[in-house]
């Protein structure tokens, strides 16, 4: 049986990062994939440059456009507010080429990719887990879960009642006429409120446009039909090929730990998508990149480790998401209080979010107990 000292599960942005930092450390890593890469995977692929900035290589190879302006529509074109930067604001790629990119750049340290190996079981013992796969067994110290957002890998941990509050999104990949394409190709195009308590997108490709909707709001309700009259909004008249997608976003982090045994959950299956634009690639990319320090740091010691890793979440990422939690609820309740700010504010408050995802500043952890009071008085 092959020993590993750490079995990553799973070779998205978050896994394939965690391979890349522990590959250049020496550190024996597998990646343990059910699928053959590259292999498409259902995702908006907008990439905020507060995210690509940290990347630790380049990553031109597999950009498909690049876009320094953001439009954001609220209240279905009431008011719209355009924020321009003189370096990208947002990176369009598709998963299948980016993803398969971090995972050469891991296996020129040494990593493992075994591919078409789809994870059964773990037997957890004392001293290391047992992980039986489609194709074999495997023994490994460390488990990183990185399987996404339904992730197996975090059931077979123990993981029962799920505390990540999954939100419903349909993405499409369309390809349309020349003349629609190149009208809307100019710029990345945000829709708030095209969708109850959520919003629409229209991401431009290298050839075609990824669309999507969403909604943060927990209930029944026909996503299909909201795509479709966004199809309307954007005065999209001929479809030339279109394949759906539907998938989870993961809007809050789970509240019952991110370590059991010697499992070390990050990216979606953590839930550490951002909960105001609910773009998981900048969070998933910077956990993989905490969980193989704290293992690094750690001398590999599993205790050592988590306390670690733990401690680095702690620091920027949770806080965050723990203010992008409150901020969203407020964001997409199209109340008064929210009309009220953004006829005196809008651009304002535009603005700062831009700057936010552009990486010019850091996201607010310090929302007041003042205004959270207010703002709850108002909406609640």
């Amino acid at each position: 049986m092959k020993h590993f000292t750490v079995a990553i599960i799973g070779s998205g942005p978050s896994g394939a990062s965690t391979a890349f930092y522990l590959g250049k450390q020496g550190i024996n890593t597998v990646i343990i994939e059910k699928e053959t890469l590259p292999r498409y995977k259902t995702c908006g692929g907008g990439f905020v440059n507060r995210g690509k900035k940290n990347m630790p290589f380049d990553i031109s190879e597999v950009v498909e456009r690049e876009f320094c302006q953001v439009d954001t529509y609220f209240n279905n074109h009431e008011k719209c507010y355009y924020s321009n930067k003189e370096e990208p604001i947002i990176t369009m790629i598709m998963r299948d080429a980016f993803d398969n990119l971090i995972v050469n750049k891991a296996k020129e340290f040494g990593v493992t990719l075994l591919e078409d190996h789809k994870l059964i079981s773990i037997d957890f013992t004392d001293d290391k887990s047992i992980l039986k796969t489609s194709q074999g067994d495997i023994s490994a110290d460390f488990i990183i879960a990185s399987d996404g957002v339904l992730s197996p890998t975090a059931k077979m941990a123990g993981y029962k009642n799920d505390t990540r509050n999954l939100i419903p999104a349909l993405e499409y990949e369309v390809e349309v006429s020349t003349e629609d394409f190149e009208r809307l190709s100019k710029t990345v195009r945000f829709d708030i409120d095209a969708v109850p308590y959520g919003y629409a997108w229209c991401f431009p490709k290298k050839n075609h446009l990824s669309l999507g909707v969403l909604t943060t709001k927990k209930g029944k309700i026909n996503l299909k039909e909201y795509y479709k009259k966004y199809l309307e909004t954007l005065g999209i008249k001929e479809i030339v090929k279109e394949d759906a997608h539907g998938f989870q976003i993961p809007l809050a982090p789970r509240t019952d730990g991110f370590v059991k045994n010697n499992v070390f959950l990050i990216g979606d299956a953590a839930g550490f998508a951002e909960p105001i634009t609910a773009e998981g690639i900048s969070n998933a990319i910077l956990s993989g990149k905490y969980v193989a320090e704290a293992i690094i740091e750690s001398n590999l010691d599993l205790k050592i480790a988590e306390k670690l890793y733990l401690e680095k979440l702690n620091i920027k990422l949770l806080p965050e998401l723990k203010s992008g939690a409150f901020l969203s609820k407020f964001f997409y309740h199209n109340n008064p209080v929210r009309k009220y700010l953004l006829n005196k504010y809008g651009q304002y408050f535009n603005n700062i979010m831009v700057d936010i995802l552009h990486g010019d500043r850091p996201f607010p952890t310090n929302v007041s107990e003042k205004l959270k009071n207010k703002i709850k008085e108002k909406i609640f």
